[in-house]
């Protein structure tokens, strides 16, 4: 009895075995770690839209020294020495305010900027009425 170990089997499927083993150990099988594959993913495309800023615009009412941001539809005037935006104008109703005469302003910064030029260039219409009736000999009230 031999002790040998029987490696190759015949028969067809031994044979096609035996054929692939040659092959892989003889290098006729190409190596998969000797290939590289790569996969490129492009970055993504991110499209930024430009923000918008709405330009401040003012229209100012010389009885009240209110300005009003139309951009942002607040308030602006003197509160206490400072200058404050709020959503409704102080001491008066914003229907009587807008019923007022009204001048719009081509300046797009901070009213406090342009305050003292406006109320030198756009007195308060109610007092030049009344210093004009007292020039004329009448009251505040418009009698004589």
């Amino acid at each position: 009895m031999s002790n040998k170990a029987n490696f190759v089997k015949s028969g067809k499927a031994g044979v096609i075995l035996n054929m692939v083993l040659l092959m892989a150990l003889t290098g006729w099988v190409s190596d998969a770690n000797g290939q590289s594959i790569q996969i490129t993913v492009p970055a993504p495309v991110v499209v930024v839209s430009p923000v918008v800023v709405a330009q401040d615009n003012y229209v100012y009412y010389p009885n009240y020294a209110v300005y009003y941001n139309t951009s942002r539809h607040q308030y602006a005037y003197m509160d206490g020495g400072a200058w404050v935006l709020r959503p409704a104008p102080m001491g008066v109703s914003a229907d009587v305010l807008l019923a007022s005469p009204s001048v719009k302003m081509d300046f797009h910064d901070s009213p406090a900027k342009h305050h003292a030029a406006m109320a030198k260039k756009f007195p308060r219409i109610d007092k030049r009425v009344r210093s004009d009736q007292k020039a004329a000999g009448g009251d505040e009230h418009g009698g004589k």
